[in-house]
């Protein structure tokens, strides 16, 4: 074979040394006859991204979509025949009226059996209170990734995905998707956004840690704000072997010198800073039911709130430290249908997946109203098996399954029906289900609120939930009651006491 513009030997392939490679009038590809490229090279292979006139990668503006689309590889964007497809002029698309913006009918289309939401479900509401949900790989309500037009988001953890949003590709054959403009959407991860305000300490040393509580209680006097100052930097998982460590160290034990050195509510605010989350709440469900009197609230909140592992990791412990089992404590120290409650919680055996099935969600809807508005009298074992085993994005569409069917709130519907400690603890799991970050800044309010504060509640809450949502907490408190979490701490305690308590809320807002 030979090139145009270089002589070569008749038959000879390739060309000699001097005449390699060809430069072809028409540049490159090279046109027919010409010496192919070798493998990996340009243009790719088989089912590469085909050259566009101008070279490669595309320029601003992208590659034109082939009719039809773009057929996208296993996993890629954009999604799969069954998804929303693309509108003209690039993806997302706008969404039509009365989707998750809120509107007045319409909404985002849907192919799969029991996939949600359907067209028309979300008509009229607003955005930012409809269930939890995935779709088409893309986050919905609370959950990091997509943000879709008029339904704020959850930051998304993860970066730009590689070859979209201008984010190099590591995949010749996956451009730039459009040369640029933004992140495109990512599904959601499985990594859990950190909202909390407190976390690990870097380098964190627990037998140089001891050192400096030592020196803290050491002598005439304590120094308590180097307890505050080293605690109130330390995760639990750091705090914890702080026991271990000191006992290794000095042969004391710490919790009894730090009781013996404290007082007051800055030495039970340390205490509980000193257990792990299921020997703390193991300890305050047994307070809880200790003597005199019981404390519904503080056990409602506690199961209500846990998941599954969390609430079997406190029945150990429970057990372990009271010998006796929290179910049977529960049975013995509660009644009626408030106690049925408690321990349907205390089972930890929520089902606990993502998927939402809406036929089921309306039927349970149905089951509700008839168990409640819709009869006389109220079947109270109704409400308890569905609040207390479906999954909590379930349940949300439950809730606004009800709420379009009867014209009411859940909320609403159980007040009317209940009374008493059942009453309170219904609506305790339908606010946790509905807005936990909301429930935890109401149970704060309460106990900050009027003549005195309610103690307990309010160390309980800023020590187990510092390292999970308290950000989310103070926007909802600030949000709900005008006030920031920090400003109604500061005007309610004092001292060391408050001190520890504004490192737990994050500091001030």
């Amino acid at each position: 074979m030979s090139y145009p513009g270089y002589p070569s030997p008749a038959g000879t392939y390739p060309p000699q040394p001097g005449f390699y490679p060809p430069q072809q009038p028409a540049g490159y590809p090279p046109q027919p006859g010409a010496y192919p490229p070798q493998a990996g090279g340009y243009p790719p292979q088989a089912g590469g991204y085909p050259p566009q006139a101008g070279g490669y990668p595309p320029q601003a503006g992208g590659y034109p979509p082939q009719a039809g689309g773009y057929p996208p590889q296993p996993g890629a964007y954009p999604p799969q025949p069954g998804s929303y497809p693309p509108q003209a002029g690039g993806y997302p698309a706008p969404l039509p009226t009365g989707t998750w913006g809120g509107g007045p009918s319409g909404g985002y289309p849907s192919t799969a059996p029991g996939s949600y939401p359907n067209p028309g479900y979300n008509a009229g509401m607003p955005g930012g209170t409809m269930p939890q949900q995935q779709y088409a790989g893309m986050g919905y309500p609370g959950q990091p990734g997509q943000t879709m037009p008029g339904y704020p988001q959850a930051p998304s953890p993860n970066p730009p995905m590689p070859g979209f949003g201008g984010a190099p590709s590591p995949n010749p054959s996956v451009p730039a998707y459009g040369g640029g403009g933004g992140a495109m959407p990512v599904a959601p991860s499985s990594n859990r956004v950190f909202r909390g305000t407190i976390k690990d300490f870097p380098g964190a040393d627990p037998l140089k840690d001891v050192e400096v509580l030592r020196k803290a209680m050491k002598g005439f006097g304590t120094d308590e704000q180097a307890i505050i100052d080293l605690l109130g930097s330390r995760s639990n998982k750091q705090r914890v072997p702080l026991l271990k460590a000191y006992k290794t160290s000095y042969g004391k034990d710490l919790i009894k010198d730090l009781h013996s050195e404290l007082s007051g509510d800055f030495r039970n605010l340390v205490m509980a800073m000193l257990k792990s989350p299921a020997e703390f709440d193991a300890s305050e469900l047994h307070s809880a039911m200790k003597g005199a009197g019981t404390d519904e609230a503080c056990m409602i909140e506690i199961l209500s709130s846990r998941s599954n592992a969390e609430i079997k990791e406190i029945n150990r412990i429970y057990k372990e430290n009271n010998k006796k089992s929290l179910e049977d404590a529960i049975k013995s120290d509660t009644s009626g249908h408030f106690r049925r409650l408690l321990i349907s919680l205390a089972q930890g055996n929520r089902d606990e997946r993502e998927n939402i099935d809406v036929n089921l969600a309306k039927q349970d809807a149905q089951a509700l109203y008839a168990a409640g508005e819709n009869k006389l009298g109220t079947d109270e074992s109704k409400f308890n098996a569905i609040l207390c085993a479906r999954s909590k994005p379930h349940l949300r569409t439950v809730f606004y399954e009800y709420q379009k069917m009867c014209g009411r709130d859940i909320e609403k519907s159980i007040s009317r029906e209940m009374s008493g400690d059942l009453e309170s603890g219904m609506l305790a799991v339908v606010k946790c289900i509905k807005n936990t970050p909301g429930y935890f800044a109401e149970r704060l309010y309460k106990s900050m609120k009027g003549a005195g504060t309610k103690d307990r509640t309010l160390i309980r809450i800023m020590v187990s939930r510092s390292e999970i949502d308290m950000l989310d907490i103070r926007q909802e408190y600030v949000k709900n009651y005008g006030k920031s979490l920090y400003t109604h701490i500061h005007g309610d305690t004092s001292g060391d006491y408050r001190k520890l308590l504004i490192k737990l809320c994050g500091g001030n807002d």
